[in-house]
């Protein structure tokens, strides 16, 4: 029997790349095998992130050589993505991969398939797996419609994805790369600025 993960959503904001992934791992196509699987990872000294889905055999091997393409060529997401794509296109790897990947650094996301394609999602937003398409409806919907961050939206997400999702839980796991700090530190300052210049304004 095949062991199977879903699902993994992204999202890019404000300079910030959330990537979130249930952990339920299901066995066949009836059997949930585990509920805390840990989908979503970082690589690279912590510099890019991703997430998989689909057979973990599959995943665990297109990760690996994703993170040797990594290595190779200095830490370049794109052309790391692109090279890897051209093995399979060359038939130099093998057999095809039952699984595919959302990667991304601080300012590049990614999809990967493990038959050899590399895709730049639209908008920012992107997801996979068996609920994909509820975590992708729902991010859309959140990111046109709220002023949420990245790692809000990918995590609200794949909650009501794992809802609907008879092979998603929400047993969820995120992280993020890019500006966090840079993105959350001047609405901090404006605001205290702001309220200390009321309290001078007052007390003249």
């Amino acid at each position: 029997m095949e062991f199977r993960g879903t699902t993994i959503c992204a999202v890019k904001r404000n300079g910030v790349t959330a990537i979130a992934g249930d952990g339920q791992v299901t066995m066949g196509e009836s059997v949930i095998f585990k509920n805390t699987a840990v989908k979503v990872r970082r690589i690279f000294g912590g510099k890019v992130i991703l997430g998989f889905a689909g057979s973990v055999t599959d995943a665990f091997a297109l990760t690996e050589r994703f993170e040797g393409m990594l290595n190779k060529f200095g830490g370049n997401l794109m052309r790391s993505a692109v090279e890897l794509a051209e093995l399979w296109r060359s038939d130099k790897v093998g057999r095809k991969l039952d699984a595919m990947m959302i990667t991304a650094d601080e300012s590049t996301l990614l999809i990967l398939s493990g038959t050899g394609e590399v895709i730049e999602p639209d908008e920012g937003v992107c997801a996979i797996g068996s609920g994909g398409n509820y975590a992708l409806a729902a991010a859309r919907a959140l990111y046109q419609e709220t002023e949420y961050s990245a790692e809000e939206i990918a995590k609200k997400a794949l909650k009501i994805a794992s809802e609907i999702c008879v092979f998603t839980n929400d047993h969820i796991r995120c992280e993020t790369v890019g500006a966090e700090l840079n993105a959350s530190l001047p609405p901090v300052k404006e605001k205290k600025t702001a309220k200390k210049r009321a309290k001078k304004e007052d007390e003249e």
